[in-house]
């Protein structure tokens, strides 16, 4: 018999602990290394340990966030394999998992295939990546109807930023920024853009990478 894939898991979150936890241990070819609350703990625990495998959450209320770990394990050890998990709608991490290196990545909410299949096909070499980006409900639209340049003012929305501040980041007039706030309010059906900024969070739609990257200074 083969030896066991040895895998770690790291997420913040008891229960999506559980459940990755219920994944490794009724599958004969996994074994589960450990189960950690931090992704530092992750990268820590791989350069002691025999792993084959980790599982990251991205956002972390403790600690580095899982893509800054994902990376840090695989300059340490580029045998071991990454899967970067994620409950939001925040597609543009996609690209920066890939740049990283990081093997696959999945949507625990929007993704088709089981962690399981996720798993398998990783450990058997490929690269699996979403085919689409998750779309869910916005208001009285979708993600996929609001633009690159809306989605991007959308997340400094969310950091409370001014329309002044957002100008300055992207070159633009404090009208264009007006002008694309109202788009989105009319394709939304929200009223301000407090509402938009407070939805957009609540339901995951978009990620700042300032609370990314802060977010387990909390």
């Amino acid at each position: 018999m083969e030896n066991p894939i040895r895998v770690v898991i790291a997420d913040d979150q008891y229960v999506a602990r559980g459940f990755f936890e219920m994944y490794i241990k009724t599958a004969a070819k996994y074994e589960l290394a450990a189960s950690l609350a931090t992704a530092e703990q992750a990268v820590n625990f791989c350069r002691t340990n025999p792993v084959d495998l980790v599982i990251l959450d991205v956002m972390m209320k403790r600690g580095l966030d899982g893509l800054t770990c994902g990376e840090a394990i695989k300059r340490n050890n580029p045998r071991i394999r990454v899967i970067i998990a994620t409950s939001t709608a925040e597609s543009k991490w996609i690209e920066q998992a890939r740049q990283a290196g990081i093997e696959s990545f999945w949507f625990k909410e929007y993704d088709e295939r089981s962690l399981l299949e996720v798993m398998d096909r990783t450990m058997q070499g490929e690269s699996v990546y979403p085919g689409s980006q998750p779309d869910p409900e916005f208001g009285s639209t979708r993600k996929s109807e609001l633009t690159e340049r809306e989605l991007e003012i959308l997340r400094e929305l969310t950091t409370n930023r001014s329309n002044e501040e957002i100008a300055e980041k992207y070159s633009i007039s404090v009208f264009t920024v007006k002008r694309h706030i109202q788009n989105m309010l009319n394709k939304t059906g929200y009223t301000n853009r407090l509402e938009l900024a407070v939805n957009a969070k609540a339901l995951g739609l978009v990620v700042h990478e300032d609370d990314r990257k802060r977010s387990g200074e909390d």
